[in-house]
């Protein structure tokens, strides 16, 4: 098989990773170029490219929805926190406010503290929370295919919602 000769020009870098390459693969600069020029004009060069590019996307795609769930999580657990918090707490008598800011912070503190040694260990709370509420429950993180509340009364988990209309947990 008779080959053509040419004559290219490439940026310092790029030939400067050639010959890195052909350094270690073992192989000769051309032997790369003719590989890669090859792949690139191969009629299923494409389709290779196209996959691993849907592959890229559906990777991605699942790690959004991950996030959006967690974020889901994240936002119910700390309005049921506030709803409960202020339904729950009864106002402080001026004589007392003082001791209950101390030992406010003094929570504070050992909340700060709790989370640190949680977060050292490098377990998740939200993964937590979803072992224990399982794959079984996908409406609750909107893996339904259910559209969203379009009127924006509030977004439901199971046992109450953030939204006012039902009692909460």
């Amino acid at each position: 098989m008779s080959r053509a000769r040419l004559n290219i020009f490439l940026e310092p870098d790029h030939a400067r990773r050639l010959a890195q390459l052909a350094g270690l693969k073992g192989v000769s600069k051309s032997a790369i170029i003719a590989a890669a020029l090859a792949s690139y004009l191969s009629p299923d060069g494409a389709d290779r490219r196209e996959a691993a590019i849907a592959r890229r996307l559906d990777r991605l795609a699942r790690q959004i929805d991950r996030l959006e769930r967690d974020q889901t999580i994240l936002i119910e657990t700390v309005a049921l926190f506030v709803r409960y918090t202020l339904t729950v707490n009864a106002p402080i008598p001026p004589a007392h406010q003082d001791a209950a800011r101390a030992q406010g912070r003094e929570r504070f503190q050992q909340f700060v503290d709790q989370l640190a040694r949680h977060l050292q260990r490098g377990r998740s709370l939200v993964g937590q929370v979803h072992e224990e509420i399982g794959p079984d429950n996908a409406p609750f993180f909107g893996l339904d295919g259910e559209e969203e509340d379009p009127g924006g009364a509030g977004t439901s988990i199971p046992g109450g919602n953030i939204s006012g209309d039902e009692a909460g947990p």
